[in-house]
């Protein structure tokens, strides 16, 4: 077993790509895979999504971490020490607001500018014969700190919201990936495609977007599958994932992101 390493991104923020990160972690584990998530932003949003999740599953039992992301690093720990179980399959390695602290860490560490992309790609290697994916959820901004996750994946989803900014966004993120991370670097990374968030069904902005999208980057490369915003998505962040099959709307959520997860693996085959 040795873990695909991806990412869901944008440079605009509040496309929901936390929110896709787990549910399609938590998707694939409930499908049998073994699926570790990365927080990767000092805002720890997918920590506390999960932490959430993880209470719920524990029947409200507590839950806190002793030891984050950047601790581990600053302390030389294997991160495989810090991981966290989440649901059967599923782990989590937690992050703080600490993690800020990171590029500091990587200019006073390393001298070039290689050694620096490169650090992260190392530290998680050991952890691929653990898992089938490993899933890093970044913040949405273009930073050192991003282009060590970046050069740490083999594949890249960009999430698209649709809407103009979004649409831009994306464009200039695969512009950046293919001159700074592949031509720079000699990063392997690759897109494996365009995941639409829809504003609301059959809206027409989003099929003006979509068409857009597709000219831009080709039909193919735009998921067949896409997610529309609901508003137990934005529920789970307050309680976290919730999986009743009495419950119409979590079987909504959870149909959808185990289609997109079914698309990932059909993608990766292909």
């Amino acid at each position: 077993m040795t873990a695909k390493v991806l990412s869901f991104l944008n440079f605009k923020g509040g496309v929901g790509k936390t929110s896709t990160t787990a549910l399609v972690g938590y998707n694939l584990a409930k499908m049998g895979y073994k699926v570790l998530t990365i927080d990767f932003d000092p805002q720890a949003n997918l920590t506390s999504l999960y932490l959430k999740t993880k209470s719920k599953v524990s029947n409200d039992e507590v839950i806190t971490i002793s030891t984050s992301l950047m601790s581990a690093i600053n302390d030389g720990k294997d991160l495989k020490d810090i991981t966290i179980d989440v649901t059967d399959n599923l782990a989590l390695i937690p992050n703080a607001v600490d993690f800020s602290m990171y590029t500091r860490f990587l200019d006073r560490t390393y001298t070039t500018e290689l050694e620096k992309v490169e650090f992260f790609s190392k530290k998680i290697e050991s952890l691929k014969s653990d898992y089938d994916f490993i899933f890093i959820d970044v913040p949405p901004t273009i930073s050192l700190s991003n282009d060590t996750a970046f050069y740490a994946c083999d594949q890249i989803i960009v999430v698209l919201q649709t809407q103009e900014r979004s649409l831009s966004g994306a464009e200039v993120l695969i512009s950046y990936l293919q001159e700074t991370l592949i031509n720079e670097f000699k990063s392997k990374v690759d897109v494996m495609g365009i995941l639409p968030v829809l504003s609301k069904r059959n809206a027409a902005v989003d099929d003006e977007i979509l068409r857009s999208a597709a000219a831009t980057f080709g039909e193919h490369n735009i998921f067949e599958n896409k997610i529309t915003i609901m508003e137990r998505i934005k529920r789970m962040d307050m309680t976290g994932i919730t999986d009743s099959p009495k419950d119409t709307w979590d079987k909504k959520v959870h149909s959808a992101f185990e289609n997109v997860s079914k698309e990932i693996l059909k993608r990766l085959d292909d």
